[in-house]
């Protein structure tokens, strides 16, 4: 079954694509991963940033090839966002291994979790 994260275009994971398609400085989420020879884009990690995101995806530049995200409202939203990723994709075909984090000071809890 094909899973979505919600997301557009993906691009190429170097400094100048980040500074050239996330603008605002903002929480949001980012997928990371690469393309496939069909054109498709394989989610290899997920991930949020509660503040800056363009400053967060540059810190995976070297580890990934590509790279898509999303604008959030509120760190509260890309933690739950991140949260709908961790429940719904397969733990064994991605990098991410444990439960996101809330983001500090918060008590935010995942809505996934009953």
């Amino acid at each position: 079954m094909k899973r979505s994260i919600g997301m557009k275009s993906s691009y190429a994971l170097i400094a100048r694509s980040v500074d050239s398609e996330i603008t605002k400085i903002s929480a949001g989420n980012f997928a990371l991963g690469y393309e496939s020879k069909s054109g498709l884009f394989v989610v290899q990690y997920y991930g949020r940033c509660d503040t800056d995101l363009n400053h967060e995806i540059k810190n995976w530049i070297g580890k990934y090839k590509r790279f898509k995200f999303f604008y959030a409202s509120s760190p509260k939203s890309a933690f739950e966002k991140e949260c709908k990723n961790y429940h719904t994709f397969d733990k064994n075909k991605i990098d991410n291994k444990i439960h996101p984090e809330k983001p500090e000071n918060t008590d935010y809890t995942c809505p996934y979790c009953h």
